[in-house]
């Protein structure tokens, strides 16, 4: 008999919550050697993942999926491989999990000791990329957290056989009071079946969605649980005509078609007028693959771009297409960046100190970049070996959220029999 919502989150939720508690009793060698198991089992299951894989991926062309959601879809031997790759190196970070942050003693001797501590039950909820369900366990095992993982259903088979082998992981580890549940799946991917789990704040401490815009509103507006937003990238770039030429191809091209159906890739294009031969770098971009929209400056200049609208530039197109403009200066194109921007990742490609400094200082996003490609904003790349999401919002962490942005603080108090007068 089928469980209706409500029951059947609660069972989810209970459950993850209860497996906290023994989770937080772990060692780092204890958790690291589940992470070890895991990365094993990918390795040796590769040729299963992709067969489940492939499932989806027939299920997506049939579904008439976009070309961004079928490529963040995929898994290869590649990107199987990057995914073990990415637990050994959450692995070999340091635990902060016991980290002492604040070390005091007081004027009436009480000793005050703050340590991290793990969040306790992350819920996480995210499109396509199947990935995530490697990322987010494995950097919420190596925190101490329990995690409740609800994908899309255009990558059910594939979530389901990942989730499967972190439970495989779990239970050979044979670890004292630690329970399969501590990485629970959500197999309904009905969306109003979430509802439920979003008024679970005495189960659930945070919640995490990943994905379009629509994902993200609905949980908001739904949850009574402090939602981590990681909200779509309308991405943003400034050339300025005091940029470094012999720069400038290479970070826009490796910005917007190295992988276009990433948050961190190139959206909008906003270009100094006085740049030089401003036609022959608009060719070169075409030439590289990337679909013009522009304004009447830039369609007069290039005829075959498309006239670019307004809402244009309010979009994450996560393909081929880059829109353009042409400003008067650095402050112009920060008043476009302020207005088309989604917080997310802002670049400057300029030799002026003075223009950085200003470019820097004026506008308010997750990342600001000076002088290379904009897929550098990503938690593997800052040296996180993971991440749960790229925070746009400001509250806990912005930016990449990596294993350390999964833990709180408590503060242990010692005192030797003193009284508050």
């Amino acid at each position: 008999m089928a469980l209706d919502d409500t029951t059947y989150a609660k069972s989810i939720a209970t459950k993850t919550k209860l497996a906290s508690r023994a989770l937080k009793q772990l060692t780092t060698l204890q958790k690291n050697a589940v992470l070890q198991k895991m990365e094993v089992l990918l390795l040796t299951n590769e040729s299963e993942i992709i067969q489940k894989n492939q499932i989806d991926l027939q299920n997506g062309k049939e579904k008439n999926l976009s070309s961004s959601m079928m490529d963040r879809l995929l898994l290869d031997s590649k990107r199987i491989k990057a995914m073990a790759k990415s637990i050994e190196e959450i692995r070999n970070l340091p635990d902060p999990v016991g980290e002492v942050v604040r070390g005091t003693i007081l004027p009436n001797g009480l000793e005050l000791l703050t340590k991290r501590v793990p969040i306790g039950v992350v819920m996480t909820i995210f499109e396509s990329r199947p990935n995530v369900i490697v990322d987010i366990a494995s950097l919420s095992f190596k925190s101490g957290n329990a995690c409740i993982l609800r994908g899309g259903s255009e990558a059910f088979h594939s979530n389901l056989i990942l989730s499967s082998l972190f439970h495989k992981a779990i239970e050979a580890s044979n670890l004292p009071g630690i329970t399969k549940d501590v990485v629970s799946f959500v197999e309904n991917t009905n969306r109003e079946a979430m509802v439920p789990f979003f008024q679970m704040d005495d189960l659930i401490d945070v919640i995490v969605p990943r994905g379009g815009e629509a994902l993200i509103r609905f949980v908001s507006e739904n949850s009574k649980i402090p939602v981590i937003k990681h909200d779509k990238g309308v991405t943003n770039l400034y050339l300025s005509n005091k940029a470094n030429s012999d720069i400038v191809l290479p970070i826009l091209i490796n910005s917007k078609v190295q992988r276009p159906g990433v948050c961190n890739a190139l959206e909008n294009l906003f270009i100094h007028k006085d740049y030089p031969n401003i036609k022959q770098l608009l060719q070169d971009l075409e030439s590289a693959g990337i679909q013009v929209l522009g304004d009447a400056s830039i369609t007069k200049l290039l005829p075959t771009a498309k006239h670019a609208s307004e809402e244009d530039f309010y979009t994450e197109f996560l393909d081929t297409r880059l829109s353009i403009k042409l400003v008067d200066s650095v402050t112009d194109a920060m008043e476009n960046i302020q207005k088309f921007s989604s917080g997310h990742t802002e670049c400057i490609v300029s030799e002026d100190v003075s223009e950085i400094q200003t470019f820097q200082q004026g506008l308010d996003s997750a990342a600001i970049f000076v002088n290379c490609s904009t897929r550098f904003h990503d938690g593997g790349e800052y040296g996180l070996g993971a991440e749960v999401g790229i925070s746009t919002g400001k509250l806990h962490v912005r930016g990449p959220m990596g294993l350390i942005h999964l833990t709180t603080t408590t503060t242990y108090v010692t005192g030797k029999g003193q009284v508050r007068g």
